[in-house]
C-alpha cells in the first residue's frame, strides 16, 4: 500500500515538474496556451488534448518534441515551422499542419499582431506533454 502510494507522489511530482518547466518555458518566449480538453481515447494509454496557442509579435517557440501526434490550425496571424527534417513552412490562418509523434519542432510568428493556433495532440497518458529539445 506504502509503495503505490510512494509511486504515485513521484509520479505526481514529476508531472508538476513538467508542466512547471514547461510553463516556464512558456512563459520566456512570448507564448502562452489555453487547454480547451483533455480526453482518454478508445486506445488504452492515449488521450487527445486540444489548446490554444497564442504567440506574441516576434515570439516563437523553441525545438520541442510531444510523445504522440500534433495538428495545428492556424486560427489567426502568420506562423514559421521548422519540422526537423523538412525545410521551413510558413502558414497562415486557415492553414494545417500535422507533425509526426517525437518529431523536433520549433515555431515563431513572423507576422504582425498576434497569431494563434488550435493544437490538437493525440499522446501517451502520463508522460509530459512538451520535451525541450537540447
Amino acid at each position: 500500500m506504502k509503495s503505490n502510494t510512494i509511486k504515485q507522489a513521484i509520479f505526481g511530482a514529476v508531472a508538476l515538474s513538467a508542466f512547471l518547466f514547461s510553463s516556464f518555458a512558456i512563459a520566456q518566449t512570448g507564448t502562452s496556451r489555453q487547454q480547451l480538453q483533455e480526453h482518454d481515447l478508445s486506445v488504452p494509454g492515449r488521450e487527445v488534448v486540444q489548446s490554444i496557442v497564442t504567440i506574441a509579435e516576434g515570439g516563437s517557440f523553441p525545438r520541442h518534441k510531444h510523445p504522440g501526434e500534433e495538428i495545428i490550425y492556424v486560427l489567426q496571424g502568420v506562423l514559421e515551422y521548422q519540422v526537423e527534417g523538412q525545410p521551413a513552412t510558413t502558414l497562415k490562418a486557415g492553414d494545417v499542419l500535422f507533425v509526426p509523434a517525437e518529431t523536433v519542432h520549433s515555431v515563431k510568428n513572423v507576422g504582425k499582431g498576434d497569431a494563434k493556433e488550435l493544437a490538437t495532440y493525440v499522446v501517451k497518458k502520463g508522460v509530459p506533454m512538451l520535451t525541450l529539445d537540447k
